[in-house]
């Protein structure tokens, strides 16, 4: 009865998705709003925001989960630096070879690696 429960559980887990396995796309959404922690809206214009508080110095985020997949979305999080190396975008989970860090945030990735899967998923959502 055991094996048979675990095996059940073993394929319930390979039939979820990556984005449902990976992350949560509402945390996502309150963490891509943060002005505090995810700071995307800093930079972004995010759907469902108020146009005085997005930001315009990078592109709008309307349609990047149709655009972009799950691979993609997650690198431009990690490394940013590989697509745009003139980009601004800060690496969200890196902690070394980064410059100007607060020392508050010395040695500690801007997210961590759970909430860095649900803004992906967030952002996969944004269709």
């Amino acid at each position: 009865m055991t094996a048979l429960l675990c095996t059940a559980g073993l394929l319930l887990a390979w039939a979820v998705t990556p984005a449902q396995a990976e992350g949560d796309a509402a945390r996502g959404a309150v963490l891509a709003a943060s002005r505090s922690q995810g700071l995307c809206v800093l930079c972004h214009a995010l759907p469902g925001q108020p146009a005085p508080l997005q930001g315009t110095i990078g592109p709008a985020l309307a349609g990047v989960g149709a655009r972009l997949g799950h691979e993609d979305l997650r690198q431009r999080l990690l490394v940013p630096e590989r697509i745009n190396p003139e980009t601004l975008m800060p690496s969200y989970g890196r902690t070394e070879g980064l410059q100007r860090v607060a020392p508050a945030l010395q040695g500690r990735p801007l997210l961590t690696p759970s909430q860095i899967d649900d803004v992906v998923a967030y952002l996969e959502s944004l269709k």
